[in-house]
């Protein structure tokens, strides 16, 4: 049974076990001259470690070709929302006439949609900028479930389990998306009705546990298994369940990215997820994540009480589309600021040097041609050291941290923005 691969006197063919299961071995052929005798001696090795890892290798190139082209595809969008999101928000506060507001309404809903899906695309390429905080699993998952049970309708019954767990640090909100994500999925799953039961636990992992060339270290982890009594899955599905764009529903009836969003949240929660499905007898889905080892609780994020975001300080704002650049200033100037503006990072710091005022804050975004946010931020700060910084970009994790820009440790304004959103980072920083 030979696999149609050959490499000089080596062959590779299909071994088969006891069991009757195949498996791919190496032969290598060579002739040997014994007692005048010309004889041919084989050497069989088992390689299914090395076909395993060649196909680990093949499909990690795969996700990231995917993933860059769905990061370069996420920048695009965020600067196009920013600005259909942000003037349909402003529209809406002074427009009376009801059909008017409706079609504003109609135009905003569609926005906020298309941003949720541009999360997505950086979420399943594991490369959109998460903001972790210690949390109690269990909350989230309390807050999330009462999404959950409308959600999945009422011929579904949602059961949970809350286990007396640790701590994790992840991001909330990434948190609930792979919770309506799995629900979705197992809602999917059980057209006639079922049942979804969530249950949480503590679990002890004593030695390397692999499954579908997963491998996951010994260590004491958070665990939330999520199962449904649905249709469920073979084999040749479950290899391919987390792969961007597979899907088997119907056509307009779903992305394919809902499985591979919640696997890139979890990977780079540094996290890991199994998944066990029989046809017939429903899918169980398995999430684990590092439990913290005396993990004290976070402050809530401290929350400006104010009135009103407006002020009158001067902002250098630096932002190459223009698009982007006309919309926050126009945010920022209808609310008091005095705001100095352009489109190259080069012409910052000689706007600063003609200005005779104060400037109070550089509003920047990350990735520009010529100069960077973080050297036009650095050049400016090295003169004017009391200069305060917010930095901006609907880019990927990786690309914000090849231009020196490390999330831990600076402000960070997340495109599509909303005028609300812009105006209080603003307020925030500049009070801080």
């Amino acid at each position: 049974n030979p696999i149609p691969r050959t490499m000089g006197s080596n062959l590779t063919l299909a071994g088969r076990r006891k069991d009757g299961t195949e498996f791919p071995v190496d032969i290598s052929l060579g002739p040997v001259k014994i007692e005048n005798e010309i004889l041919v001696i084989g050497i069989i090795v088992d390689v299914t470690d090395r076909e395993r890892l060649e196909e680990q290798f093949r499909q990690s190139q795969k996700m990231e070709a995917v993933g860059k082209l769905a990061g370069g595809v996420a920048h695009d969008f965020n600067n196009l929302l920013t600005v259909i999101n942000g003037y349909s928000d402003m529209l809406l506060e002074r427009v009376d006439d009801g059909n008017a507001r409706d079609m504003l309404g109609q135009i905003s809903r569609a926005g906020v949609r298309a941003a949720a899906l541009t999360r997505q695309l950086l979420a399943f390429s594991r490369k959109q900028m998460l903001q972790p905080k210690v949390l109690d699993l269990n909350v989230v998952l309390a807050d999330t479930s009462k999404l959950l049970r409308r959600l999945i309708g009422e011929d579904i019954e949602l059961t949970t389990v809350y286990g007396n767990i640790g701590k994790i640090e992840a991001d909330p909100g990434q948190l609930e998306q792979v919770f309506l994500n799995l629900a979705v999925n197992a809602r999917d799953a059980m057209p006639q009705g079922g049942s979804l039961n969530i249950k949480t636990v503590e679990e002890d992992i004593d030695a390397y546990v692999t499954f579908q060339d997963e491998e996951m270290p010994p260590g004491s982890y958070v665990v939330i298994l999520m199962s449904d009594t649905g249709v469920g899955m073979d084999e040749a599905i479950q290899s391919r369940i987390f792969e961007p764009f597979f899907t088997t529903k119907e056509v307009g009836k779903g992305t394919g990215l809902g499985l591979s969003t919640v696997y890139g949240i979890v990977k780079q929660s540094g996290g890991y997820i199994f998944v066990h499905s029989e046809v017939g007898k429903g899918t169980t889905f398995k999430l684990y994540f590092n439990r913290l080892e005396d993990a004290t609780e976070l402050d809530d994020d401290a929350v400006t009480h104010q009135v009103s975001y407006k002020g009158n300080e001067t902002i250098l704002l630096v932002e190459d589309e223009s698009v982007v650049l006309n919309y926050a200033r126009q945010v920022l100037t209808l609310n008091g600021y005095t705001v100095l503006d352009t489109n190259d990072g080069e012409k910052a710091f000689d706007i600063c040097k003609e200005y005779d005022g104060m400037i109070h804050l550089l509003l920047t975004d990350v990735v520009m041609p010529r100069k960077s946010g973080r050297e036009v931020a650095e050049q400016l700060q090295s003169a004017y050291p009391d200069l305060k910084v917010v930095y901006m970009s609907g880019y990927t994790d990786d690309a914000l941290l090849q231009h020196g820009v490390v999330s831990e440790e600076i402000t960070f304004l997340y495109k599509p923005f909303t005028p609300d959103e812009i105006l209080k980072k603003v307020r925030t920083v500049l009070d801080a």
